[in-house]
């Protein structure tokens, strides 16, 4: 993962429980930063693409800032689907200040 100004590369799962519900994830730590209970709730994750996410690149349904703020504070970042998902989400927001350890 790199540091400052510059892109992250990360990966994208889809949910397998969930439409529309994505994980992004650092490609160098993958899924250890992610909490256990979300993987539960998220079912088992299907590889959907990676990429490099660099500051000011545009996403569909995401900030694109607030992505790479994520994967660099926590090493994930949940897309909920348009709706949401009320469970998951109080499970981000719990573990949203965890240590990266």
């Amino acid at each position: 993962m790199t540091t400052g100004g510059e892109g992250v590369r990360c990966r994208v799962y889809r949910s397998s429980r969930r439409a529309e519900m994505y994980l992004f994830v650092t490609e160098a730590r993958d899924l250890a930063p992610v909490p256990e209970e979300l993987l539960a709730r998220f079912g088992p994750p299907q590889p959907a693409l990676a990429f490099e996410l660099a500051p000011g690149r545009t996403l569909a349904r995401a900030d694109g800032a607030e992505v790479l703020e994520a994967l660099r504070e926590r090493g994930w970042f949940l897309q909920l689907p348009p709706g949401g998902d009320a469970v998951a989400e109080a499970i981000a927001a719990r573990n949203e200040k965890l240590p990266r350890g």
